[in-house]
């Protein structure tokens, strides 16, 4: 492994523990998806085989605290780390208004896929929660996927750039 996917790959590992430690201390209705932030982060270094892996894994991970929907989550950041990454081969630049965007969609069709696949709740809390819900999840997302890229800046570009 080269030493940018290392750096990848640590930085995912990071943000995987965020999930888990820093967003139940939260506590709010609306919070960043670091588990989303890190299979797009990865799948758009990776080839769409390894992402969709990587979404897998990431989203068994995701799950394990979720017995009542186990597979929901890892079925959406499978598919979320394979589009995303045949997506970048198409449009994918380092632009912060695409990452932007790019961190938004990806978050709202996580959750669109999780609410529809999950079908826990009824028409009404399901369209509060696509409509305003999910919309302000993926903004708070966003957000923080772009603090995030220029925060660790230095470790996602290659050596030499």
């Amino acid at each position: 492994m080269n030493t940018r996917g290392l750096r990848t790959l640590l930085l995912c590992l990071v943000l995987i523990i965020l999930h888990f430690s820093v967003t139940p201390l939260l506590g709010w209705r609306v919070t960043p998806d670091f588990l989303v932030i890190a299979v797009l982060l990865a799948a758009v270094r990776l080839r769409p085989g390894v992402a969709a892996v990587t979404g897998l894994v990431v989203g068994l991970l995701g799950d394990s605290l979720l017995p009542e929907a186990f597979g929901v989550g890892a079925f959406t950041l499978t598919v979320l780390g394979f589009a995303a990454s045949w997506l970048k081969a198409v449009f994918f630049s380092d632009n912060v208004m695409l990452h932007a965007v790019f961190f938004f969609g990806g978050k709202w069709v996580h959750d669109v896929m999780s609410v529809i696949l999950h079908r826990e709740l009824g028409w009404g809390d399901a369209a509060a929660q696509l409509l305003l819900w999910s919309p302000l999840a993926a903004g708070v997302t966003a957000i923080a996927g772009l603090g995030l890229l220029v925060l660790f800046r230095g470790v996602l570009e290659p050596p030499g750039t």
